[in-house]
Formats: C-alpha cells, structure tokens, sequence
C-alpha cells in the first residue's frame, strides 16, 4: 500500500540541494536519507511534515494518514514542561483523559524511568531527552515517522533500543530517517536515498550495500565520461586534420566531412552528464611516529570519581607503540574518568599506576568540544595557536569544508559538525604522535567519519578511544578492552561479543 510519494520535488537554498526527485513509499518501508551537513536532509524531512513547501513538485500521502515528527532538537518552549506531560501532548486533548496510559506506556516502552515522568525537560541530558521526543512520537500512533538523527545523544545501549523498538514497528508504518550512525542504517532500513544536487540516488537495500552499489555506479559514470572524451578528442583532431587537408586542396567535400566530425563530437559532448562531486571538507590526520617502543603503560591503576569511589583497576597493560586501544563498557563504569586520567598524565602530571614515554605528542579530542574557544574565530585560532600566515590557515579553512563567512564567525556560532572539523584540523597541525578520542565521531556526517577512519588506519598512530559508532570502532581498532563487573579492564579479541550483550539485554535490566 503506498503512504508517500514524492513528485519531481527540489529545494534549493543558497545552492540546489536536490532536484527532480520521485519516489514511493509502502507501509513497511523505511528509507535512510544520506547527505553530508548541511546538504539537504532536513530540508526533505521538513518539506514532508509540511513546515517547509517544495520549490516544485508535489509530496502526495494517502488519505488520513498521520505523520509523526522528531527533529533533531528539543523545542525550546517544551522545556518547562515535564515528560509526561510532553509526550500526553501527542494525544488529542479530548481523549488524554481516558488515553493517558498510553504516554506512560510509550516512556516505559523507551527505556525512561518513571520517576523521570515528572521531571521537566530542561533538566534532563540529552539522551534522555531524545528517548522521550521518540515516546512522544511512538504515542501519537503516526502512519509515517520522520526521525531526524534520532540516535543524536544515546549511548550504544539506548540505540539498540531504538533499533528494537523501530523493528517492531517496521511492518505497520512508513519511516523516513537520517542518522550518521552506518550501524543504525543497516539495522533498520531497507532503502537508501542519497541526496545530490544533480540526481539524487535510490537503492531498496540499507545503507552498506547501497555505499557499494553507489560506488560501482559512480565508476561507471566517470569510465563512460573518460570513453567520451578520449572519443570526443579524436574526432575533433580527426577534423582538424580533414579541414586542413580539405582547405589545402580545395576539397568542398573534406572540408564538409571535417564540419560533421565536429557536429559529432559537439553532440557528443552534450550529452556527457555532469559528474557528482562530493561537497565535503576533508579531514586529515598527522604522525610524526616515535622511536618508543613502549607509548604508554599501567601497573596497578586504579581509575575513580573525584570522590575516590573506585571505578575498576588495571593491574598491568602495556600501550605498544602503533597500538589503537578502544575501551567497551557499558555507561558508569569510567571509560570517561579513564580518559580525563591519561589526559593528565600525558601532558606531563604524575598520575600514580601511569608512565608515558617522554616523546609522545598528543592530540585530544574530547565529545564536548570544550577546548575550542567559543568566542575567538576560526582563522584566527589557528594562525594564533599554529605557525601558518592568514593566506595558508584560509586554505586550510577552505579545504575542510569553511566557506569565506565562516572563517571569521565565532566559533560557538558553527554547527558542532563544523567545529568537529576544526578541532580535527587543529589535531593534525599539532603533528602528534598519540592520539586520545573520546567520542570522536559524534558531531560527524559520514563521509567525515569514513574520511577518519581512513587516515587513522593509513598513518598507524598510537590511540587510545572511546566511541560507541560500531563502524568506527570494527574500522580503526587494533587491541579491545573491556571494564566488566568486577571492576577490571581485560582484553578481548573482538568488540562483537561485548555488542551483542548490549543488544540482547532485557529491557527492565536496562531501565534498573
């Protein structure tokens, strides 16, 4: 049964994001949107919940169909209210009375404490603040969901939870989502769109295969354009060739073979199709490498709070040099506490149980951004902090993806996609040697964050990570580590074990 269709829509902004776009939807579809920041994506999701017209073309649903709508961000004029009280605002004002055990089912179904419930929103973190825009959406029982990055703010375990919930649904209702999370996108969809300005690509497979096929169908658009041109310059030299002969001789016959060569490669040359090209900044990595055998090492570390509630131990571990540790646990176990400690010792803090190598140069990246200085500008961060003149720190700024205005911006005024970037860009210029991530890929699109993974794998720095993006920790990891129960950090071979305990856990032991 169809619930949406799209018809020849296009939106344009400062630049045509998409054109002449069709596509249909049945109940049972779930379509991954995928565009790099800024390209797109919540644009079509707002032209479908009708906030935003096309600039043509027309977006059809059946008859009273119902959209259910989750932004990326919570509206600030819910922010007072408390949780129940927002997802009852899903339920027609006439039936809350007799129909208000849905909300509580819907906070429940999601995860959220029920003491949570009466909490406003405003004082609740991100994630958890995200599972109830999901609950509200879940108790306005929609025929189509919009989810715009509904995976923004949750730790592994909660996105397991959503991809459940979403699967159990998938059979009675249209979705339409973006996420950055490739994980996320094969788990749960069965299409994928990319959005280009010139056209816009569809495959009805979810988001790995759909990479491959897109590949494969971009090589053979640019080795067709190669045979045109080889073509086209050939019959154009032949011409040249014919017209002289022709001109020299006399010939009226040359000189008008020469004229339909030409005619012939002209035509040919029109029909060349303009080949995509990708819109993204690049991102790139340094290592300055080390003579060190040994970056780092442990010998009877204790990590705790700041109240010195121990968290768990290392009784011994060595960080060889090359070596990129990534550390799995599940929320509370310290892998934050854990990373704030090597911060200190490498930069040069004695921290009892931790030894590091005098030559290391580290490059911290932290989920907050809070090292980036909110009111100075990008090209003014980097010509202060690095040795580069106004000139080569605009090239740089350009070529991770800064149009002119926003070199002079401050820099708590860009997207956090684009201060990711930065803050990358300001890594490589520190030409480290060590690198300490937690939670490097968060603000990423996903071409930032296969253009990451690439460079980290291609320079073999020493890392030491945190990240709950599945794709980026199978891609980038050399060494696991897990904190387990009894508060001990012990290596395994792969993190797929420790993911499919996370998956497979009882949703009442997730909530307790």
């Amino acid at each position: 049964m169809t619930v949406l269709q799209f018809q020849s829509i296009s939106a344009v902004a400062r630049e045509t994001l998409f054109q002449n776009l069709d596509l249909t939807l049945n109940k049972g579809d779930c379509l991954g949107l995928v565009a790099g920041n800024g390209q797109g994506k919540t644009t079509l999701l707002r032209q479908i919940v009708g906030e935003l017209e096309p600039h043509s073309g027309q977006i059809i649903t059946s008859r009273g169909a119902k959209i259910g709508y989750m932004p990326q961000e919570l509206p600030e004029d819910c922010l007072p209210m408390t949780a129940r009280d927002y997802v009852l605002s899903a339920i027609a004002p006439e039936e809350q009375d007799f129909e208000a055990w849905r909300a509580d089912v819907a906070l429940n179904d999601m995860g959220v404490p029920y003491e949570y419930g009466e909490m406003v929103l405003s004082s609740l973190s991100g994630g958890w603040r995200r599972l109830v825009m999901l609950a509200k959406l879940f108790a306005g029982e929609p025929d189509i969901l919009v989810l715009d990055e509904p995976t923004n703010h949750l730790d592994l375990e909660k996105i397991y939870l959503v991809e459940r919930v979403l699967k159990a649904m998938s059979g009675k209702v249209v979705t339409v989502l973006t996420s950055h999370d490739r994980a996320f996108l094969d788990s749960v969809t069965n299409k994928t769109l990319f959005l280009r300005p010139g056209e816009c690509q569809e495959f009805d497979v979810s988001y790995s295969h759909a990479r491959i096929a897109l590949e494969e169908l971009d090589q053979a658009a640019r080795d067709k354009a190669e045979r045109d041109q080889k073509e086209i310059n050939r019959l154009r030299a032949n011409a040249a060739k014919l017209f002289n002969i022709g001109t020299n001789s006399g010939s009226d016959l040359l000189q008008t073979k020469a004229k339909q060569l030409k005619e012939r490669a002209a035509k040919i040359e029109g029909s060349i199709a303009d080949l995509h090209k990708d819109r993204h900044g690049d991102v790139t990595l340094a290592n300055r490498g080390s003579h060190a055998k040994v970056a780092m090492s442990f010998e009877n570390f204790v990590v705790a709070t700041p109240d010195d509630r121990r968290l768990f131990s290392i009784e011994k571990l060595f960080h060889y040099q090359g070596d990129r540790i990534v550390v799995l646990a599940e929320n509370g176990r310290g892998k934050t506490q854990f990373i704030k400690a090597v911060k200190r010792a490498l930069d040069g803090e004695e921290v009892p149980g931790i030894w590091t190598t005098p030559s290391n140069v580290v490059a911290y990246a932290d989920q907050n951004l809070d090292m980036l200085p909110a009111k100075q500008s990008p090209l003014s961060y980097i010509t202060e902090h690095f040795d580069v003149g106004d000139q080569r720190a605009k090239g740089m700024l350009a070529n991770i993806g800064y149009i002119y205005e926003q070199q002079s911006q401050p820099i708590g005024q860009l997207s956090f996609g684009q201060r990711t970037r930065l803050l990358l860009l300001a890594l490589r210029l520190t030409e480290p040697n060590f690198y300490l991530l937690d939670e490097p890929t968060n603000h990423l699109d996903i071409h930032g964050r296969e253009q990451l993974e690439r460079e980290i794998v291609e320079r073999e720095p020493s890392a030491l990570v945190i990240s709950h993006d599945r794709h980026f920790v199978r891609a980038i990891g050399t060494r696991f580590f897990e904190i387990d129960a009894r508060l001990r950090l012990f290596e395994v071979d792969s993190p797929e074990p420790f993911f499919d305990r996370l998956r497979e856990k009882d949703l009442d032991e997730m909530v307790g």
